[in-house]
């Protein structure tokens, strides 16, 4: 069965030997295929909050190319329908894997890898400002030979709004490879 670890840490593996290292309090670690398993059905978080300043929104519309006014013109979008700016859609989509990986952890040196999305939806804007965090339910655990794919429902909050940020089916998928050292 996956471990949930003690307030403040998270299991971590050396040589054969587990220890605790300071972590969020809610992150589960699977650290075998059985584990992984076992972790359909399971509701993870909700993570810590992540706040959305001006300088992230802006340096994401950098990296891609979007500068519309209601993320970049703080004046402008003052005057909008949000009363300020707001974040890209696609900014807290992109957000998603980072925090997912402050939900759930593997064996030392493993990961999850992004695979995609089935479904995404956008209900309520990001105010610049605010902050989001993740919940996340695993739904559907399928044996990759060699790894498994997770299917995981996903919700992105915004403190202070009544509607998520971010509804969305995302897929995750786990291979037992350590990182090189």
């Amino acid at each position: 069965m996956p471990r949930a670890c003690s307030p403040g840490h998270s299991v971590s593996e050396a040589a054969g030997e587990e220890f605790l290292v300071s972590a969020r309090i809610d992150r589960v670690h699977a650290l075998d295929t059985a584990e992984v398993r076992a972790l359909k059905g399971r509701s993870l978080g909700p993570t810590a909050w992540l706040a959305v300043q001006q300088d992230r929104v802006d340096a994401f519309a950098r990296a891609v190319e979007d500068w519309h006014w209601a993320h970049n013109e703080v004046e402008r979008a003052a005057r909008g329908p949000f009363g300020g700016t707001i974040g890209h859609a696609h900014l807290t989509l992109s957000l998603v894997p980072h925090l997912f990986a402050s939900l759930l952890g593997f064996a030392a040196g493993e990961d999850a890898m992004f695979y995609g999305y089935n479904r995404v939806r956008f209900p309520a804007p990001v105010p610049v400002g605010s902050s989001i965090r993740l919940r996340a339910d695993i739904v559907d655990v399928t044996d990759l030979g060699g790894g498994e794919q997770l299917t995981v429902d996903l919700l992105v909050e915004s403190d202070g709004a009544d509607r998520p940020a971010c509804a969305a089916q995302g897929l995750f998928r786990h291979y037992h490879v350590a990182a090189p050292d």
